[in-house]
């Protein structure tokens, strides 16, 4: 399977400002010496050696995550955020295009729903879209966000072919599939975990991790243990954390925790608050990782989410 990052932020799109733009720039001129620019090769040599929060950025956009599956190619996405949007572009450049996608929730806060009214696929009518949830009113849910003064266009409007499910038990998709699990957040959100050739990946954003996730018991083992892939909430330090007790999200400390628990082979840190900058957020997966060595944590690999990044199990 193939896992694409369209949106990675969390609570609302943070896209980046002018004058932050400027820094960046002012930073990278600062460094260039007059060989760096003497051809295209040393040029080139100067860009890679820049740190990534420098050269590039992590990205603004609220939760989509997708996954591509190898048997079917069929997509599966993983909440509508506004990097949905994204997602449709790209999509609109496949040849051929994709003609059918399943959509699974992890919950219904605006940040995850914000982006299906400009999704490009859901206007067509060869395109047909399945929806998931194991919450109730799925189908009224999502239509509530587009109606007015909300929004101009309905979503009985949109063209697509559109099937909404109570999740249940777990779906199939040809041979793959989908199971869900109820997280710690203020009124609930689900993770998913994907099941395909023996490779296992688990979408876990917007949980505030507690005792009870660590606990060896048969529902928990059987869902997180030995995971090739985890995308989850990282959205605190340990200290904010604390200080946004019960706000529902978790600090990189406890994830990685979480992770070494349960044996889980590649973490991707998820979900990242909205005021922090790209400098902030690296210096954070830098501090996770002298964390995992301090520990003497074996065994983890650790990434940071980053609207483009794509990696294959």
């Amino acid at each position: 399977m193939r896992v694409n990052f369209w949106g990675v932020r969390g609570s609302l799109p943070a896209p980046q400002l002018p004058s932050q733009i400027k820094s960046k720039i002012s930073a990278i001129l600062e460094q260039i010496t007059p060989e760096d620019i003497a051809s295209p090769e040393n040029r080139e040599r100067f860009l890679a050696g820049l740190p990534p929060w420098l050269f590039g950025t992590v990205g603004g956009n609220s939760p989509c995550v997708s996954v591509t599956l190898e048997d079917t190619r069929e997509f599966i996405i993983f909440d509508c955020g506004s990097g949905m949007r994204e997602m449709g572009i790209a999509m609109s450049q496949e040849k051929p295009k994709p003609s059918r996608y399943h959509i699974f929730f992890s919950h219904f806060h605006w940040d995850h729903l914000q982006g299906l009214p400009f999704f490009n696929p859901a206007y067509d009518p060869s395109v047909k879209l399945d929806f998931y949830s194991p919450m109730q009113n799925l189908e009224k849910v999502l239509a509530g966000q587009m109606v007015a003064p909300y929004f101009p266009v309905h979503l009985e409007n949109m063209g697509s072919q559109k099937h909404f499910y109570l999740m249940e038990e777990p779906v199939h998709v040809g041979n793959v599939s989908i199971q869900y699990k109820k997280m710690n957040h203020p009124g609930d959100s689900y993770s998913y975990m994907v099941c395909e050739n023996g490779k296992r990946f688990i979408y876990a954003t917007d949980t505030e991790l507690t005792a009870p996730d660590f606990m060896k018991t048969e529902e928990n083992t059987a869902f997180f243990e030995g995971a090739d892939m985890i995308v989850i909430d990282c959205q605190y330090t340990l200290g904010e954390a604390i200080d946004k007790y019960n706000w529902g999200h978790s600090a990189f400390s406890l994830a990685v925790d979480f992770a070494a628990n349960w044996g889980i082979k590649h973490m991707v840190m998820f979900h990242h608050d909205p005021t922090y900058n790209d400098r902030k957020l690296y210096n954070i997966l830098q501090s996770a990782r002298w964390y995992i060595e301090r520990m003497n944590i074996k065994g983890i690999e650790l990434t940071l989410a980053t609207e483009g990044l794509e990696i294959s199990l």
